[in-house]
């Protein structure tokens, strides 16, 4: 199998992807030769409909589709007083499978020293103050990971609503140390959310 280029090509492709090595792709691609119809058809089909329709919304950084619009941030079926501000799509969707939260969600794209990136513009914070003051937002909280990168984007996120009304809230210091939001239990995630605390309580 080692002399047919299609599929050592797509070996390589394979193991780019999380947890996945060259052993796990061989094993998943003679899956796929083996269900032809039942797999590598429908797949060609809906990776052609992911490269065509998804993009990441320039308001509030989730995926949206261009066929129905962004699910979260033009949402006109719900309305909601909190926005939950995270560091990547897969932190978001760990909240929403732990069921503890309803609210937007505002998607940064990384942290403000991430080598990914580097400029704060990158990620998200000035189109979260506009959500904030447009859509009459009471309450922020800030989910960020306990990463060293994590809190200095908390406090930056933090000084950009300083101007603002809203309640800041950031999850509670049940996170461990260096922990990112994705790999947390629900059980940690619910308890961090219980018991937030304020970030811009008043001082004598």
């Amino acid at each position: 199998m080692k002399n047919i280029p299609e599929i050592e090509n797509l070996v390589k492709l394979i193991s780019k992807l999380p947890g996945l090595g060259p052993k796990s792709a061989r094993r998943i691609i003679l899956k796929l030769i083996n269900n032809r119809s039942e797999l590598i058809r429908p797949m060609l089909s809906s990776l052609n409909d992911l490269y065509k329709n998804i993009s990441r919304c320039q308001s509030c950084g989730t995926l949206k589709s261009s066929l129905s619009g962004c699910n979260n941030c033009e949402n006109t079926e719900k309305k909601y007083s909190k926005i939950c501000v995270v560091e990547d799509i897969s932190d978001q969707w760990s909240i929403e499978n732990s069921s503890i939260y309803q609210g937007y969600f505002h998607i940064l794209g990384g942290t403000i020293s991430s080598s990914n990136n580097p400029r704060n513009e990158d990620l998200l914070i000035d189109s979260l103050v506009k959500r904030v003051v447009n859509d009459k937002i009471e309450e922020v909280i800030i989910a960020t990971s306990a990463t060293v990168e994590g809190q200095t984007t908390a406090f930056y996120i933090q000084d950009k609503l300083k101007d603002t009304k809203v309640a800041i809230t950031k999850l509670a210091q049940g996170l461990p140390v260096g922990g990112e939001i994705e790999n947390l239990d629900d059980g940690t995630l619910v308890s961090a959310f219980k018991n937030r605390h304020s970030l811009n309580e008043k001082k004598d």
